[in-house]
């Protein structure tokens, strides 16, 4: 197991320290890339899930639980062993001294294996992803897969380079008149103790690896509380990381799982004196929460943020729209990178096509939607489902927050009646109502602001991020002195910032490896994924010298 899983990690490790193009794992869901019959064998997993108990030998009440619905209209009517926290805790700090004292380096092989055991089961979790998350397959596959898995294997890489910076032994010797004073010391990484990961429901593998596996190879074992709407995809994780730490001679309370139906656990396992490390994604109000009452522990959280996009200018108007329109309708909004707020000087903007004024850019880019999103079949491939009530009845009252410029419709799915489908909103809204643009409305909402001028726009930008927190910021200018403004914006706000983006990247995507995703500089998170300051928090130092 150590052996096969050297190459990866060392890879890993000169891909975080170049910051460069690597994938680990393929991102196609091709059968020539993944082999012929694992989609096939990927479904019949998922469907074999479904309708009974997900075993886990793990502390629990005896009950089971379990609600899961999928956002294309189908129960999934998995149920899962109620925990019983106490235990779930006990057991935790039982597995911790074996894990610790195994050392780094076996640990990060260890957590290799199970990423790879994961890439290995990219199929099954896709669908387990598209049924509790409503995103469209491939993008279920991509995000909820490799990707996700990519953004494991950086957090272990980036974990073990800041446990293996230094030396772990050293022998000691300070020159005198005479004979010189000679010690051994030996330099030991101690866990914090417990790590919780609380799980989200539209990214449930891809916004719960990071924090899992940081903490797991810096030696803290890990418990996982999924979103109640989106426990299999983590259960499946759990289940592959038990099986793994198992055969490796670990205790697999290393890793387990919390499943619950809203009755608070969250709550209960963050105020545990046992819990050292959380990992939260979701409400600010929650996130906040913790930060205020889980005093014992290290908190990471990702919350709300408001997403801005400047335009001042472009030298590809179809190229800027098209980009636009699809960072808009991906998974219909529904993703913490997505864009909220497009800021437009109301006397209009130059173009490779002339100049444009504001309406003509709001019109271009709700025709520039309406075109991507014309036909339902494909359609639907883009944006997904609506993933919970909430952002439906968000949606539905969007209408009241400013002038329309592009209505939400409905789509129907070819292969799924039932489910809800919507296409984005457009909104003109005055600058003036910070009430309605100065606050996240997650899903497919977004807001045309006409602004006095750019100098105006940047102001708006680093105002908004500062204030609620933002993950990413778009620039569209053909001058290199508002990019440079627009540069200093970001770095003043905190943000990471993207600029005239007219091809096949786009705002709402990171790379892993290279892109960081969140910077923890603004209120939308605590932590990046993956810096050095979202792993060295996990583990202390602790030193040990006696005389040679």
């Amino acid at each position: 197991m150590f052996e096969r899983n050297r190459q990866t990690l060392d890879e890993a490790l000169t891909a975080i320290a170049q910051r460069g193009y690597w994938s680990a794992y393929p991102e196609s869901p091709s059968p020539r890339v993944y082999g012929e019959g694992s989609a096939e064998r990927g479904k019949q997993a998922f469907e074999d899930h479904l309708g009974k108990p997900f075993e886990l030998d793990q502390p629990a009440t005896g009950a089971w639980i379990g609600a899961e619905r999928s956002p294309y209209g189908m129960v999934l009517g998995v149920t899962y062993p109620e925990p019983c926290p106490p235990g779930l805790a006990a057991a935790a700090k039982a597995a911790l001294p074996a894990w610790r004292d195994a050392g780094p380096e076996a640990r990060a092989l260890i957590c290799v294996e199970i990423i790879n055991r994961l890439n290995e089961r990219s199929f099954e979790i896709a669908h387990a992803v598209q049924h509790t998350t409503g995103q469209a397959f491939v993008m279920a596959f991509q995000a909820g897969g490799p990707h996700a898995q990519e953004r494991a294997l950086e957090a272990v890489a980036c974990a073990y380079a800041a446990m293996t910076a230094a030396a772990s032994a050293v022998r000691w010797e300070k020159p005198g008149k005479g004979d010189p004073l000679v010690l051994d010391k030996r330099f030991t990484v101690v866990p914090r103790g417990v790590g919780l990961v609380i799980g989200c429901n539209t990214f449930p593998t891809f916004n719960a690896y990071p924090g899992l596996f940081a903490s797991l190879v810096t030696g803290n074992p890990v418990i996982v509380k999924p979103h109640a709407r989106a426990i299999l995809p983590l259960a499946i994780t759990v289940r592959v990381a038990r099986e793994v730490l198992a055969e490796a001679g670990f205790h697999p309370a290393l890793v387990q799982l919390a499943a619950e139906e809203g009755r608070g656990l969250a709550v209960e396992l963050a105020t545990d004196p046992a819990v050292r490390v959380i990992d939260f994604t979701g409400s600010t109000e929650f996130g906040d929460w913790l930060e205020g009452n889980a005093g014992q522990a290290l908190v990471h959280t990702e919350k709300a943020g408001v997403n801005t996009v400047v335009v001042d200018s472009t030298d590809s108007w179809r190229g800027m729209l098209g980009n636009l329109a699809f960072s808009l309708s991906l998974y219909s909004g529904q993703m913490c990178t997505a864009p909220q707020n497009i800021l437009i000087p109301a006397g209009g903007i130059a173009t490779d096509e002339g100049h444009k004024s504001f309406d003509e850019v709001a019109e271009g880019l709700a025709a520039a939607v309406g075109e991507l999103l014309g036909d339902d079949a494909r359609a639907v491939e883009v944006t997904g489902a609506i993933v919970s009530p909430d952002v439906l009845s968000r949606l539905d009252g969007a209408p009241k927050l400013g002038k329309t410029v592009l209505a939400s419709r409905s789509l129907r799915h070819p292969d799924f009646p039932e489910a809800v489908i919507r296409t984005p909103a457009i909104l003109r809204v005055a600058p003036s109502r910070s009430d309605v643009h100065g606050r996240e409305h997650f899903g497919p909402i977004s807001f045309v602001i006409p602004t006095g001028s750019t100098a105006e726009s940047l102001d708006a930008l680093r105002r908004t991020t500062a204030e609620r927190g933002a993950l990413t910021a778009l620039v569209y200018s053909t001058s290199p002195a508002v990019l440079e403004e627009a540069e200093r914006a970001a770095l003043e706000s905190g943000v990471n910032l993207s600029c005239n983006l007219t091809g096949g990247v786009f705002v709402n995507q990171a790379a892993a490896f290279s892109d960081y995703h969140g910077t923890g500089a603004n209120p939308a998170a605590t932590a990046s994924l993956t810096d050095p300051g979202f792993v060295a928090g996990r583990f202390h130092l602790v030193q040990s010298r006696r005389p040679a």
